[in-house]
């Protein structure tokens, strides 16, 4: 596995960092679809480092900045899966006024051609960059090939839903189907964040737990989620989560991630974790009251631990 260098610009590029085999996209999640286009730049040029160009924030999160956050992967998240297959620097375009507003052409010259010095480009088959997304794969490969650059175009992977996608995974997740993210992505979808107190109820009632918020996440559905966890340190532990807004207690402003760790003992609170969701246990639920809750939450893990014994 490779730990990608980030570049936050393409201004300023270091020589050393010019003259890559460039996978370009927004990379949201880094699905299968997404290390096609991977693939396809590395076996176009083999002999050339493999980098990738991204966009952060993500072009809709500048037009839409009122829209309900959807990320699937934020900037951290994302490099570490580009890294995870194979590139060597990632490119984090700055999307913001000014690049929104830079013409098709301007692009590929200022950015591409000028900024980051490409020597060849590879995309998938709808992509669209410039004003207005005014520039698609037949324009790219006219002004990369005026500068002397290669261009390849990814075919989509599909299965029998169709093209894999980003938007298609939120689907799933928003509709409480976490396995079929997992087959889209190649991996399980995972929330990282940090470790933040909650009211200290969960320890109460036996059960401690972690909590995250989701921030610009994308909120998955409520309910309760076998799961495995990514430590600080490295290690993962299973355990069972449950997504919603605590209704049995009064319902909370906004939603959380609470997550109990089998067998487990440690202080958590500041630190980074990564939670996977593996499978969806029921749906959120309002209780008559804690003890209610109490054997509820013992059935879920229960659930959870089966779940995550069982094979594969």
């Amino acid at each position: 596995m490779t730990t990608p260098i980030v570049i936050e610009g393409w201004r300023d590029v270091p020589p050393a960092l010019r003259g890559a085999t460039i996978a370009m996209g927004n990379f949201d999640g880094v699905h299968i679809g997404h290390l096609s286009v991977l693939r396809t730049a590395h076996a176009a040029r083999p002999d050339l480092p493999l980098a990738a160009v991204t966009f952060e924030p993500h072009p809709r999160e500048h037009f839409r900045p009122d829209d309900q956050p959807f990320r699937l992967t934020l900037l951290p998240a994302k490099a570490a899966a580009l890294g995870a297959a194979g590139a060597t620097a990632v490119f984090a375009i700055p999307f913001d006024a000014d690049l929104a507003a830079m013409e098709a052409e301007a692009f590929v010259d200022q950015v591409l051609h000028r900024g980051i010095g490409a020597r060849h480009l590879t995309c998938g088959a709808d992509f669209a960059f410039g004003h207005r997304r005014g520039g698609d794969v037949a324009l790219l490969e006219r002004l990369a090939e005026a500068r002397g650059i290669g261009v390849s175009i990814a075919p989509f992977v599909t299965d029998a839903g169709g093209p894999i996608s980003s938007s298609r995974i939120r689907r799933f997740l928003q509709d409480a189907y976490p396995e079929r993210a997992t087959l889209a992505l190649g991996r399980p979808w995972e929330v990282r964040g940090e470790v933040v107190h909650g009211d200290k109820l969960g320890r109460v009632l036996g059960w401690p737990t972690a909590n995250l918020w989701f921030g610009r996440h994308l909120e998955p559905a409520r309910g309760v989620y076998a799961v495995t966890v990514v430590l600080p340190d490295g290690r993962e532990v299973p355990g069972v989560a449950n997504v919603g807004r605590r209704p049995t207690l009064g319902g909370d402003p906004q939603t959380r991630l609470e997550v109990h760790l089998f067998d487990f003992a440690g202080d958590l609170y500041g630190q980074e974790i990564g939670v996977r969701l593996v499978a969806f246990l029921r749906p959120d639920a309002k209780f008559d009251g804690l003890e209610t809750l109490k054997i509820a939450i013992a059935q879920d893990a229960a659930a959870a631990r089966a779940v995550l014994a069982a094979p594969a």
